[in-house]
């Protein structure tokens, strides 16, 4: 289980709508009030190209923020990531398998996850309180194709209200942007995730509506919200031109029949 495109709500949850497990995930809603401001992007440490290569094998990536350690999930994660993922908020917000067993955290960390860096296909970050410090929250940017990116995310249930979360999907946006130049990162959380909303709004993520059956859960097509976020948003070059439409502008009219 990784971040995955779901979120989580009620006061002390937070979690987010995003890919499918393990990706945009959704833990428990942060408490907004009273938490830090965001501390600045801070730094990336690549193991291989510092750019988005040609071939489109992206390198498995370290970042860093004043606080907070990124990096893939490898196989010494597993107990922790077993172990958090039994928090009945997550397996009810987010994606991941419910009951949730030894074997996915297996198969997260020591299959999808390098396969998701390899193929180009998503790319999972644990996130913990300093290199070496405990695992406190998870992030994942899932590529949808042709050219879709949504982010997803949760938070380790006792590391929940001192803005980790928001920290890290800061810090995993701007290097989107800037890394991987993805034009626009997409946010989606089942309608009702009060915190995973929360969380998306204080990284600057503008709310666009509600999809409807827009996100699938045990069998069921739920309603979900989706936000957007652009490079321009935090104040970087996009890799694409964006030319919005005129706000004035009323909307088309369909000719009479």
């Amino acid at each position: 289980m990784g971040p995955t495109a779901t979120a989580i709500v009620s006061e002390d949850v937070v979690a987010s709508g995003g890919p499918p497990y393990p990706q945009g995930t959704g833990a428990r809603n942060e408490n907004v009030r009273g938490t830090p401001k965001v501390p600045p992007f801070r730094e990336i440490r690549s193991h291989g190209a510092s750019a988005r290569p040609q071939n489109r094998f992206m390198e498995p990536t370290t970042l860093s923020t004043a606080r907070l350690d990124l990096r893939p999930f490898v196989p010494a994660d597993e107990d922790e990531l077993y172990a958090v993922a039994q928090d009945p908020g997550i397996q009810r917000w987010t994606m991941v398998p419910s009951p949730y067993e030894r074997e996915h955290a297996h198969r997260f960390v020591n299959e999808t996850v390098p396969g998701g860096w390899r193929e180009d296909t998503g790319y999972s970050f644990a996130v913990r309180l300093g290199p070496g410090g405990p695992l406190v929250a998870a992030v994942g940017v899932h590529v949808r194709p042709p050219d879709g990116y949504e982010i997803g995310y949760w938070a380790v249930k006792e590391h929940r209200g001192r803005g980790y979360m928001t920290e890290a999907v800061d810090a995993v946006a701007r290097w989107a942007f800037t890394v991987l130049d993805v034009p626009r990162l997409e946010w989606r959380a089942e309608v009702g995730n009060a915190g995973s909303l929360a969380v998306a709004r204080k990284a600057g993520f503008r709310m666009e509506g509600i999809l409807r059956a827009g996100h699938l859960h045990n069998g069921t097509a739920r309603d979900c919200w989706i936000g957007s976020l652009l490079p321009q948003d935090l104040g970087l070059p996009s890799a694409l031109p964006y030319l919005p439409a005129p706000a004035a502008e009323p909307a088309a009219q369909a000719p009479a029949s």
